[in-house]
């Protein structure tokens, strides 16, 4: 699957799961079920899913006392308007579809947009429960207040209730309501019980600029480090000792505490599992993840041409020019020298440039599952990215050498 067909593909974090998962199979890797026994052989290459999140590894040739684990890390999800469990109300005609917030999206983008809707639907089918993923075939919009209405909007801003201006034109008055709409993708005999179903920026991605050098669509943040984390698995072969994993967390857009998020026991209990069924002592793990290391891969503030003063003088990533190391004294990002300088190793290793970002001292500074992971597995961490403009947008912008240059980072980064 190519980069833009997995970004137009991967419209929910279900969806994004799903793609990996088919990637990851085509390659011959082997799915392990977490209610099953595991019994990984060296040499060989696995993932296991937990709802939207999934793992991916690769055991080594030889497992040994010196073994350590080479982990990376980025999200699933991205911010979007979710549909509600009762969404529908009829205003001025027209059958509107409300949303609840998820994460911190930039709501304005969202406007006079297309938008799509997908999502997983749970069913019921000869009392079990089952699941489905679907992407519906309407296109829904948000339209803006026209400038005649509210014409201080270019000098004062536009000012948005996420409660009373979000709600999304689905159809004209006296259409059935959405979830009569969401049962026509069940098969004959299917009920359905629940579901979690968002809107999506449906423009396909496209290459942008004079000499193709940009990338722009949706959900960048963090597709981008999914395709690249995946990529550099897929093209390492085993490594000669070190157990080498990427795994792929959902809600790290909320803050991570789900049990498909990173500060859920997933990545934890699979790293048990792994080192136990290779041989390795329990006791030893701690020890082992301390002399391991952790690539928290999420996308990076690039400098906005008309906003220069927002960025730190010395520290203002530029789109193209290299992979993005991010250091926080406050540790909102896991950034650490010894981390660091193996990072920049890599890098010369890969041959790929990089650029360092620290956020201005009168300015909030966000953060990544990698402080979260390096606290509670003990393994040393670096935070980097590529560079974006439009972080949280419904349509982001990044460079295509920087994404080249992240997939060849990655597999350098698994194949050492």
């Amino acid at each position: 699957m190519s980069f833009f067909d997995f970004l137009n593909a991967s419209v929910t974090p279900h969806h994004t799961a799903q793609n990996l998962a088919a990637r990851f199979t085509g390659a011959g890797f082997v799915e392990l079920q977490e209610a099953s026994p595991w019994a990984p052989g060296c040499g060989n290459s696995y993932f296991i899913r937990r709802g939207a999140a999934l793992f991916a590894f690769r055991t080594p040739v030889k497992f040994s006392p010196d073994s350590r684990f080479r982990l990376a890390s980025a999200h699933t999800d991205f911010p979007a308007l979710r549909i509600t469990p009762n969404p529908d109300k009829t205003v001025a005609g027209i059958h509107l579809l409300h949303p609840e917030v998820y994460g911190g999206a930039l709501l304005n983008t969202w406007l006079d947009r297309d938008l799509g809707y997908a999502g997983l639907l749970a069913f019921e089918r000869g009392g079990k429960v089952g699941t489905k993923l679907f992407r519906g075939g309407t296109l829904c919009r948000i339209p803006e207040l026209a400038v005649h209405f509210n014409r201080t909007v270019n000098s004062d801003g536009l000012k948005l209730n996420a409660q009373e201006h979000l709600n999304a034109c689905f159809a004209a008055a006296g259409a059935p309501d959405f979830e009569q709409i969401l049962r026509r993708e069940l098969a004959a005999g299917e009920t359905l019980l629940d579901f979690d179903v968002q809107f999506f920026d449906a423009q396909p991605a496209a290459v942008g600029g004079a000499n193709g050098e940009w990338i722009y669509s949706g959900r960048l943040d963090n597709l981008s480090s999914c395709d690249a984390l995946a990529e550099g698995l897929l093209q390492a072969g085993p490594a000669s000792t070190d157990i080498c994993g990427a795994c792929f967390f959902d809600s790290e857009e909320i803050g991570s505490g789900t049990r498909d998020g990173a500060a859920g026991n997933f990545l934890r209990s699979s790293l048990e599992r792994i080192f136990a069924g290779l041989g390795g002592d329990p006791l030893l793990l701690p020890g082992v993840l301390s002399h391991s290391l952790l690539i928290s891969a999420d996308m990076a503030h690039a400098e906005h041409p008309s906003y220069t003063e927002k960025s730190e003088p010395n520290h203002a990533p530029l789109l193209g020019k290299g992979i993005v190391l991010k250091t926080n004294a406050q540790k909102r990002y896991a950034s650490e020298a010894v981390a660091n300088a193996r990072f920049k190793q890599l890098c010369a290793q890969a041959e790929v440039p990089f650029q360092t970002f620290v956020m201005r001292n009168d300015m909030p500074c966000g953060s990544t599952v990698g402080p979260l992971l390096s606290a509670t597995l003990g393994i040393p961490a670096v935070d980097a990215g590529e560079p974006m403009l439009s972080m949280h947008s419904i349509r982001e912008m990044t460079a295509a050498a920087d994404h080249d240059g992240m997939i060849r980072l990655s597999a350098k980064f698994f194949e050492l």
